[in-house]
């Protein structure tokens, strides 16, 4: 059986490739730069260049193909239009919706967010029937993975969809790097800055397995958090100083500055100046949003490790790329 991922050349998409290989898939990776992937050549790997917001690269790159496992998006937090995000995460997926029905591909994974559904609290992390709440109904990029998923599940009727979320992704093959960014913010620091808030941290191998369990075994409209462990930015950062062995001062950041920092943002992008500082943003950093991971073990079986494991693979990986 060959499955077709999009977006190949990303953090959880390498991953998946690899889960995919190793339970003896054959994989096609559509990617717009075969020079960004991450992956030595090896059987059962064939890569593609194309783009989901390419109608005819995408009915090209699928036709031969009985699975799709929909990775791309975009996730750029300096993009100053929401349309920006609406193209790609949106009518992109659209296109794979389409190309896949009319090639009657057997199941569509839509990999989202964990941010489209609501979070919680330590006591009572956010799950899968809490619809998505303050700060994140506000931020472009979910904004449009919500309607990404929407879009999804509009396509139910005449293709089998199943939808995985994960959280904040930790791990190796962060070529950018991504989310990994964290783990250079803090790498060997004396003196580690930190927002009040936290997140749920999840090893993006899990999370491939994750994904590759719920193209096995994800029942059909379905979603699943694809959650780790939940922690406030302190804490992982300790996690993190553990690990390399540095004595480091951690400073929490008070919310009226990341406020502050957050309205300056909204100018500088009103002028037109790209940033990731938002008035959006800054508050999402002082919020412990938490989620659980019961649904995706119980129905999925996927199994979940601390994410001293996803720091340490990362720090590895990173090294070895001379990335830290």
């Amino acid at each position: 059986m060959k499955v077709l991922v999009t977006g190949a050349n990303g953090l959880l998409a390498t991953n998946t490739i690899i889960t995919l290989l190793s339970r003896g898939y054959q994989v096609k990776g559509l990617i717009r730069d075969t020079r960004k992937f991450l992956l030595p050549a090896q059987d059962n790997l064939e890569l593609t260049v194309g783009d989901i917001t390419s109608p005819l690269s995408l009915d090209q790159a699928i036709g031969d193909c009985d699975y799709v496992i929909h990775c791309a998006a975009t996730t750029d937090q300096h993009l100053l239009h929401y349309d920006d995000y609406h193209r790609i995460n949106v009518q992109g997926t659209e296109n794979v919706i389409r190309a896949a029905i009319k090639h009657r591909i057997k199941k569509i994974v839509y990999v989202g967010t964990a941010n489209t559904f609501g979070y919680g609290t330590l006591e009572e992390p956010g799950n899968e029937a809490l619809p998505p709440n303050a700060p994140f109904v506000y931020a472009w990029y979910a904004k449009s993975k919500l309607e990404g998923q929407h879009c999804i599940l509009a396509a139910a009727g005449k293709i089998d969809v199943t939808i995985v979320s994960p959280t904040f992704m930790i791990g190796p093959y962060d070529g950018k790097p991504s989310s990994g960014t964290i783990i250079h913010m803090a790498y060997r620091k004396k003196v580690v800055l930190h927002p009040p808030g936290g997140k749920n941290f999840v090893n993006v191998e899990d999370a491939a397995n994750g994904v590759v369990d719920a193209l096995e075994k994800g029942k059909h409209k379905e979603a699943y958090l694809l959650a780790g462990e939940n922690l406030t930015y302190r804490a992982f950062f300790r996690k993190l100083s553990a690990q390399t062995g540095q004595q480091t001062l951690f400073i929490q950041i008070p919310p009226w500055l990341l406020h502050a920092a957050g309205y300056v943002g909204d100018i500088l992008r009103w002028l037109g100046v790209r940033t990731a500082l938002s008035r959006v943003n800054m508050k999402i950093l002082c919020v412990n949003n938490y989620y659980t991971n019961k649904k995706a073990q119980a129905e999925l079986g996927t199994s979940f490790r601390s994410i001293e494991n996803g720091i340490a693979t990362a720090i590895d990986w990173f090294r070895r790329h001379k990335m830290l």
